[in-house]
């Protein structure tokens, strides 16, 4: 006989409720932790931040995260602490890096791992026939120097006047008012390392030191001849004439021969550089060719002198192509557009050349 109330009800189990909602919120806090975990080996920042971070001897895993959180190189010192127990990641180096924060985790701790040391050296190459404004450049790009801290110091007298009185080959030349860079000339080109946080006048001192060192296995030889002024002058106009050591030797005789015999150099590069155009740029007018000017050599009132300076910085070749020049009885000479030098003793010699060059489409012309 069933009951007049119906079936008996179920009653509910309160623990089978407990343990379904303790599931959801860990399945909840598995998502949160893996989402929080993915996140924190992401990159910290979009845009591109260098940071220098330095990491002392026999620093810990759970040190050097924090050194990297506290200089906000990455997102969490935590997940930096977990990642690396995960990946087993322990030769973390000791040194100073330079660590960009639009980097993830991994790949900056890869270069811990890899021990990349932050290079706190520039290395700067400056080149032969380059000019001082074109080495301020590269001083201003590679140090914490600008362009017009090395302009700056090339005015101040005092250290010019400092310079002459502590370099042999250094002479009150360099401070006459015409010349446009003092110190044009006196660059030895080659590699050179400096500290980035060097001052212009630290790094001059480097590289006239160098010069100084170079140039006195010579003095002799030079001082015999002409000032080592004249002779830098002499070089860098050789080292934009001619491409070879022994094209250069000729082109210096060549010039020797015309500044005795009542000759202008007529050299075009000295125009260039009178003008500050650069070669490539433009062809001279005429103007500029038959216009006063102690740089060039194709303008009037320069018969028999050479440049009040140097027009670049000259190279070993060209400085000693002209320190041990070749005697010739050669007046002229013209390079072809692939830079092949041609020598002549006459005038009409050297029109003839010309012509022929420009017959066989050798002869430089600007686009």
């Amino acid at each position: 006989m069933e009951s007049k109330h119906g079936a008996p009800k179920r009653r509910k189990n309160p623990i089978g409720r407990i343990f379904c909602f303790l599931i959801l919120v860990a399945l909840i806090a598995c998502i949160g932790i893996f989402i929080w975990y993915k996140s924190g080996l992401k990159p910290l920042s979009k845009e591109e931040n260098k940071i220098i971070v330095e990491i002392p001897e026999k620093s810990s895993i759970s040190s050097i995260a924090s050194i990297l959180e506290e200089n906000k190189v990455i997102k969490s010192a935590t997940i930096m602490k977990i990642y690396c127990k995960f990946n087993k990641t322990s030769n973390l180096q000791a040194g100073k890096y330079e660590l960009d924060t639009k980097e993830d985790l991994k790949t900056i701790l890869s270069h811990i791992e890899n021990g990349e040391i932050y290079d706190e050296s520039a290395t700067i190459a400056f080149i032969e026939g380059k000019t001082i404004k074109d080495y301020a450049k590269q001083i201003a790009a590679k140090t914490d120097n600008t362009e017009e801290d090395v302009f700056n110091l090339l005015k101040d007298e005092e250290y010019l006047d400092s310079l002459i009185e502590k370099y042999w080959f250094i002479t009150d030349e360099i401070k006459n008012e015409e010349i446009y860079f003092p110190l044009e000339g006196y660059i030895l080109p080659d590699t050179y390392k400096f500290e980035k946080d060097m001052s212009v006048k630290e790094i001059f001192s480097y590289v006239l030191n160098y010069m100084d060192k170079y140039l006195s296995k010579y003095k002799e030889d030079i001082e015999s001849k002409f000032t080592v002024h004249q002779m830098l002058t002499l070089a860098s106009i050789a080292e934009k004439e001619a491409y070879t050591l022994d094209d250069r030797k000729e082109v210096i005789g060549v010039f020797f021969n015309r500044l005795n015999s009542g000759y202008n150099l007529g050299s075009d590069v000295t125009t260039y550089y009178a003008f500050q155009v650069n070669m490539g740029e433009s062809d001279l007018t005429y103007k500029q060719l038959n216009t006063y000017n102690p740089y060039n050599t194709r303008g009037p009132n320069m018969i028999g002198k050479i440049p009040i300076g140097p027009i670049c910085n000259p190279s070993k070749s060209a400085i000693e192509a002209t320190i041990y020049y070749t005697e010739t009885d050669n007046m002229f000479f013209v390079a072809d557009k692939n830079g092949k030098v041609y020598f002549s003793k006459t005038q009409s010699e050297h029109d003839a050349k010309i012509k022929e060059l420009k017959d066989n489409d050798l002869w430089f012309t600007y686009e």
